[in-house]
């Protein structure tokens, strides 16, 4: 595990985080903490941006537009390479057995949850990177129009998550994978 201690976004409202970095052999798991206050919202309007953090909960998104309350993270490797959590399908049947070509920037949705007050909102979830990133720094992107979060871009350091994955401990060793 790697301390990201990274602060992604920040608005008077919004604090976006990334407390820590799990890495693997396979790729690395981004925590990412999303704290809001209501503060100036409605009750209702407040629900609403908390429950538009889930992309399969924001209507409206097409090829050629992303709606405003839709919140989307991106990768951009210092090649060029880029990933996004854009366009993703949620439907596991629609999804490919064998890996996509990489690199793939996923949310983990099972893995999220919420804690809501009447003033505080924290969300919790996951980004799975695939595969591990180039050791080398690369951007970490996050934007979401609705809650005053422009394009932001943060540097993290690939070097640090494929060292502490060179020491990962397989859950099952090779030998006693099942068929």
């Amino acid at each position: 595990m790697i301390a990201g201690g990274l602060i992604l976004a920040r608005t008077p409202d919004i604090a976006i985080a990334l407390p820590a970095i799990q890495a693997f052999s396979t790729g690395c798991l981004m925590n990412v903490d999303l704290v809001m206050r209501r503060r100036t919202l409605s009750p209702g309007d407040f629900q609403a941006l908390m429950l538009s953090v889930y992309p399969h909960m924001v209507t409206g998104v097409t090829a050629d537009h992303l709606p405003d309350n839709l919140l989307r993270f991106g990768t951009r490797f210092a090649d060029g390479t880029k990933t996004t959590t854009v366009g993703q399908r949620f439907d596991r049947a629609d999804l490919p057995q064998d890996p996509p070509p990489g690199p793939r920037l996923s949310w983990l949705l099972g893995g999220s949850s919420m804690r809501s007050g009447d003033d505080v909102g924290l969300i919790t979830m996951g980004l799975w990177l695939w595969p591990l990133p180039p050791p080398e720094t690369f951007e970490l992107a996050v934007e979401w129009p609705a809650s005053g979060i422009n394009l932001t871009l943060t540097d993290v350091d690939g070097t640090a998550i494929v060292s502490a994955a060179q020491h990962s401990i397989p859950y099952w060793p090779d030998s006693t994978r099942s068929a």
